[in-house]
């Protein structure tokens, strides 16, 4: 087990150690649509890149419908194994829609992991974004 300070350590030194192995500006926030991001996520059961949908129902509805338009573009051309949830609950009880890839069997916690999720994380994000430059004039409100 780790302590709190040990854990968050690591997590530091996890996330430093991806941005000097792969260097490069990211979309994440700044998809200049409100509501619509991308995120990394890495802790100690699985890494996940994803493309959240957030705000107000009815927003959410429209731009999830536009991405699910894409659907079948996103699957065969980028991300073959991409998971779409029209209906995703945060920690916080915050709804969202979601389309996301998932690698198990890492942990932030071990080191021997860290390589094939650095590589795992920067492919599927590249994939992401790549479809999201193409894509972004269908997707804008």
């Amino acid at each position: 087990m780790f302590s709190k300070e040990e854990s968050r350590k690591l997590r530091e030194e996890f996330w430093i150690s991806f941005g000097k192995s792969y260097p490069r500006k990211w979309i994440l926030y700044k998809t200049k649509i409100k509501g619509l991001s991308f995120k990394f996520h890495f802790d100690v059961k699985k890494a996940m890149v994803s493309l959240d949908i957030e705000g107000d129902l009815n927003k959410r509805i429209e731009l999830w419908e536009k991405i699910v338009s894409l659907k079948s573009i996103l699957i065969s051309d980028y991300l073959p194994d991409a998971h779409f949830e029209d209906y995703h609950l945060l920690d916080n009880h915050k709804e969202i829609s979601r389309v996301y890839l998932i690698k198990d069997k890492v942990s932030i916690h071990n080191k021997n992991t860290w390589r094939e999720t650095m590589e795992f994380l920067n492919k599927n994000m590249a994939a992401f974004e790549a479809f999201y430059t193409e894509y972004k004039d269908i997707i804008q409100p």
